[in-house]
């Protein structure tokens, strides 16, 4: 373990949020938060001191800030400074309550005691750096859709969740009654958080199956067509992913996607059509929509 930590702290227009949450795992970082500040958002992610020098951390600066020119956004403010080991697991934590999400859910950080009296579902949740903390407005608009889609047949329903992260959405699936889930995420540190959600919401390992992989790791886990499929990511990602999806399904396997900025909607929605999927609605939260789409 590192003697020191660097404390990342970003200012940002909240529709880079996504982006910078990317960027900051793809550089490393071993845990992630953010907050409402003023009309921005205010990121904070911790990465040990020996694995960035000063000329990493502006490389980084400089990408943030190419990412928002590409779109046309303000240009985030960003600055670091180094903490002692002993501060930073709590300094990211300090922040993240307990969340109400939808007419059902509860997402309960893991190291504050569950509440006494509640008749939500809870989501027990140890991100680490896995992106499904609840706090997104992706992550909301998905586990809403979900208890849309879940209904009295939840028993019936085998769900895929490509790009699990913390694993939330395929226990918030289990939750309302889904009979299995399947998980997998490219990044092995999401998939090993996923593995340590799993556990520390009791959930049995036969009905949430976690792996390593997309799309083509899925097609070796089932053995039947999904019922429904969940997929929070980057919107360039799912487009790339679309074709790879039909080999999941059947006539009526429904599904959920999510991640996707306002402007990202429409080439999305037309590379479904295009691979035989009807985006059935559009709900907006913030500059963000999630899709809940059917096979046409």
């Amino acid at each position: 373990m590192a003697s020191s930590w660097w404390e990342i702290q970003i200012l940002c227009d909240p529709m880079l949020e996504e982006t910078i949450f990317w960027r900051l795992d793809d550089f490393g970082c071993r845990g992630m938060s953010s907050e409402n500040s003023g009309y921005s958002r205010l990121i904070c992610a911790y990465l040990p001191q020996q694995q960035a020098q000063l000329l990493d951390l502006s490389a980084l600066g400089l990408l943030l800030r190419q990412d928002a020119l590409c779109v046309g956004l303000a240009v985030p403010a960003i600055q670091w400074d180094l903490i002692d080991e002993e501060d930073w697991s709590s300094s990211w934590k300090a922040h993240w309550e307990p969340q109400e999400i939808g007419d059902r859910f509860l997402i309960n950080p893991a190291w504050l005691p569950l509440p006494e009296q509640t008749d939500r579902l809870i989501i027990k949740l140890e991100p680490g750096v896995a992106f499904g903390t609840g706090d997104h407005a992706t992550t909301q608009l998905c586990l809403e859709a979900l208890e849309m889609r879940l209904g009295e047949r939840a028993s019936e329903q085998i769900i895929a969740d490509v790009g699990c992260g913390s694993g939330i959405l395929g226990i918030g699936a289990l939750l309302l009654g889904a009979q299995r889930a399947y998980a997998v995420d490219t990044d092995p540190l999401a998939v090993q958080s996923a593995l340590e959600n799993r556990e520390l919401n009791e959930v049995d390992p036969d009905r949430l199956i976690v792996a390593e992989g997309s799309v083509d790791r899925l097609m070796t886990m089932i053995d039947r067509p999904v019922d429904g499929i969940v997929c929070n990511i980057l919107a360039e990602v799912i487009i790339d992913l679309i074709p790879q999806m039909t080999a999941l399904t059947k006539p009526q396997t429904w599904g959920i996607l999510s991640g996707i900025l306002l402007e990202q909607a429409k080439p999305v929605a037309d590379t479904l059509e295009e691979n035989g999927w009807i985006v059935a609605t559009l709900w907006r939260r913030q500059d963000w929509c999630c899709l809940n789409i059917r096979r046409s």
